[in-house]
C-alpha cells in the first residue's frame, strides 16, 4: 500500500493538537501551583513583534484545519478568533480535532496533485497538494505549535522534549 497524503497530514495534525492541548493543561497546572494568573500566560509572547500564546494556538488550529480541508478539496471551517481563556483554547483545539476526524481518506485521493490556493494578506499562494503539505501546511503548523511550547517553557512551565514528541 502506498503512503498517502491523508496519512501524512491528518494524523500529523491530530498528534500535534494533542501535544498542544497537553501544553495548555500543564500551563494551567503550573499557573495554579505558582499563583500566576492564566491571563499572564495567555498573553505571553517570545518577542514584542510575535503573536501571544492565544494567537499561536489559534494559528496552529487554523493551519491544521486549513491543511486538512484544502487537501480534502473542501473549504476550511470558519472559527472566529474569539478565545481569551485556556478553556476556550482547549475547546478550539477539540473543535479542530473533531473536524479533522470527520475527514475521510477517500477525500484525499489525488490530493498530491490537487491545486491548492492559500489566500494571504499580500497575495494568493498556489501549490500542488504535495508541495502545499510538505512545504507550507506542516511547517506552518509546527511553527505555531513550537512557538506555543517555547512561550510556556519560557514562562517556567515544566515542559520537556517528550511532552512535545509524545510517547506514541
Amino acid at each position: 500500500m502506498a503512503f498517502s497524503i491523508y496519512q501524512a497530514s491528518v494524523p500529523v495534525f491530530l498528534r500535534g493538537l494533542d501535544r498542544l492541548a497537553l501544553f495548555l493543561t500543564k500551563g494551567e497546572e503550573f499557573a495554579a501551583a505558582q499563583g500566576i494568573a492564566l491571563a499572564e500566560l495567555a498573553e505571553a509572547r517570545l518577542a514584542p513583534d510575535m503573536y501571544p500564546l492565544i494567537r499561536q494556538i489559534q494559528s496552529a488550529s487554523d493551519a491544521a484545519k486549513g491543511g486538512g480541508a484544502r487537501l480534502a478539496g473542501i473549504a476550511p471551517p470558519s472559527m472566529p478568533d474569539t478565545e481569551t481563556t485556556f478553556p476556550e483554547l482547549q475547546a478550539r483545539i477539540a473543535k479542530t480535532v473533531d473536524f479533522l476526524n470527520s475527514l475521510l481518506p477517500a477525500q484525499f485521493e489525488g490530493a498530491e496533485t490537487r491545486r491548492v490556493v492559500v489566500p494571504t494578506r499580500v497575495k494568493e499562494l498556489e501549490f500542488s497538494g504535495a508541495d502545499y503539505l510538505l512545504g507550507f501546511a506542516i511547517p506552518n503548523f509546527y511553527f505555531h505549535v513550537t512557538t506555543a511550547y517555547g512561550i510556556l517553557r519560557h514562562k517556567g512551565v515544566p515542559l520537556g522534549k517528550m511532552d512535545f514528541l509524545g510517547t506514541r
